[in-house]
């Protein structure tokens, strides 16, 4: 099926121009002006922005945690991604301590094959790191397509690796030119400060907070950081949420070390006052966790200088029922939080409308910067003639309010009830085909395809 779109204002990381798109299939065929092609469908975008498919490279999907499971699979996660506008995920295939790589894919496998709406890829999180390992991480770049790896420094005894498997890790990565991306929180820390806590039977959600200051997270920082530069491996920070890590990522800049580095919606546009809620704050219990003001005005500022290069979502829904299992101890509280569907309007609505970031950078951290960092440009993540038709219609004036009654995340909860927002996904095709349209959904479950990267 052929569609031309007509009279966009077409905004990419490097141009903002008006012209016209034609697609044949699930390719972009030709950009220009006043196109004379014969169309099987023609959609009029006067008046709206045309943006690239949103890339969320940081979702937890249909994902075991904490004695429970995160909320949306990979149905209802695609479905709410679909509707803010975000065509392509990754997700973490997350390895279960002595057993393989292998082992873990066809896990992941089982939850996603045939279940998404939108595109989708994997990252591994390699929990076990040893010679079986080792010997598995070349298929999984060359023949898997998975070339992102994380290693958490935090969660002892269940997802955590000392800085020995770590260096081991990344030099067998390096290899084979693949990235290592890191949960960056000092586990020792934090394990002492919530025993400390507990002990003094302080246990309400403040407590989750409190036991997480900004040093752990800027010392696990700079210790990766310093391990990366060792192993000359690309490196890749998630989640970073304050001021302090960014200064080590800053610090390596310095001395020519180039370590990427993911923000989310939620550290950017919310803060710790929001622990001072009672047990409502368990809303907002996520690891890392939100941080103070001086910390936001620091984010935005890493992302117009180019130090942050990503605004993920780290979507990891949990129902208020499952929240509620740390009722009587924070440690307790399953970690996550609802923000696929809202990610890429957020961000409009924030950062653009607010002259915080231009239209280009917008596309930049929503879209472009993941596909290049994560092996997926310029298939994704671009307007541009070859590329996958995944296009985000999006008009900017319209003004709607967020809230867990409207949205499409199967949440009961919304971590930004009543927030009004500026800018609006209005139609949303992914390789070619509408996905949704004016709030309808016109794909059916299992049409999203499996994107093999790049390394």
């Amino acid at each position: 099926m052929s569609i031309l779109i007509k009279n966009g204002r077409i905004i990419t990381a490097a141009d903002d121009y008006l012209a016209d798109i034609f697609i044949e299939d699930d390719r972009i065929t030709s950009i220009g002006k006043n196109l004379n092609v014969k169309a099987d469908q023609t959609i009029d975008a006067s008046n709206k922005m045309i943006f690239p498919g949103g890339i969320d490279p940081h979702v937890h999907l249909d994902m075991p945690f904490m004695g429970t499971s995160s909320s949306d699979n990979f149905e209802t996660g695609t479905r709410a991604a679909l509707f803010g506008g975000t065509t392509t995920v990754i997700d973490f295939v997350i390895q279960k301590k002595g057993n393989s790589l292998y082992a873990a894919l066809e896990e992941w496998r089982s939850r996603s094959n045939g279940k998404t709406l939108g595109d989708y890829a994997f990252h591994f999180a390699v929990t076990d790191f040893n010679e079986n390992v080792r010997a598995e991480i070349k298929d999984m770049i060359e023949k898997e397509g998975i070339t992102s790896f994380k290693a958490f420094m935090a969660y002892k005894g269940a997802l955590m690796i000392d800085d020995s498997q770590m260096l081991e890790l990344m030099a067998e990565i390096k290899k084979y030119n693949g990235i290592v991306s890191v949960h960056a929180t000092n586990g020792g820390m934090i394990d002492y400060l919530v025993a400390k806590h507990k002990s003094e039977g302080k246990l309400s959600p403040l407590y989750h907070y409190l036991s997480q200051p900004e040093i752990t997270e800027a010392e696990a920082t700079g210790r990766f950081t310093d391990m990366a530069n060792l192993t000359g491996v690309k490196s890749y920070v998630v989640h970073l949420t304050c001021e302090g890590a960014l200064n080590q990522i800053l610090d390596a800049a310095k001395r020519n070390q180039k370590v990427y580095a993911e923000t989310c919606t939620q550290y950017l546009l919310l803060d710790a006052s929001l622990y001072d809620k009672g047990f409502e704050s368990a809303k907002w219990v996520m690891s890392p966790p939100l941080r103070e003001k001086k910390d936001q005005a620091a984010l935005w500022s890493g992302i117009n200088s180019g130090l942050i290069q990503v605004v993920a979502s780290d979507h990891c829904p949990f129902m208020w029922e499952n929240k509620k299992m740390g009722q009587d101890d924070f440690s307790k509280i399953p970690n996550g939080f609802p923000g696929i569907e809202h990610r890429m309007e957020l961000l409009f609505s924030e950062g653009v409308n607010k002259n915080r970031i231009t239209h280009s950078k917008f596309v930049e951290i929503t879209s472009t910067n993941a596909a290049k960092i994560f092996g997926m440009s310029p298939q994704k993540g671009t307007i541009a003639v070859g590329s996958d038709a995944d296009l985000v219609i999006f008009d900017p004036n319209e003004k709607h309010t967020l809230s867990s009654k409207t949205h499409h995340m199967n949440c009961d909860y919304s971590g930004f009830e009543g927030w009004e927002v500026t800018g609006k996904c209005k139609t949303i095709l992914v390789r070619g085909k509408i996905a949704v349209d004016n709030n309808k959904l016109l794909v059916e479950k299992g049409y999203g395809k499996y994107i093999k990267r790049k390394a």
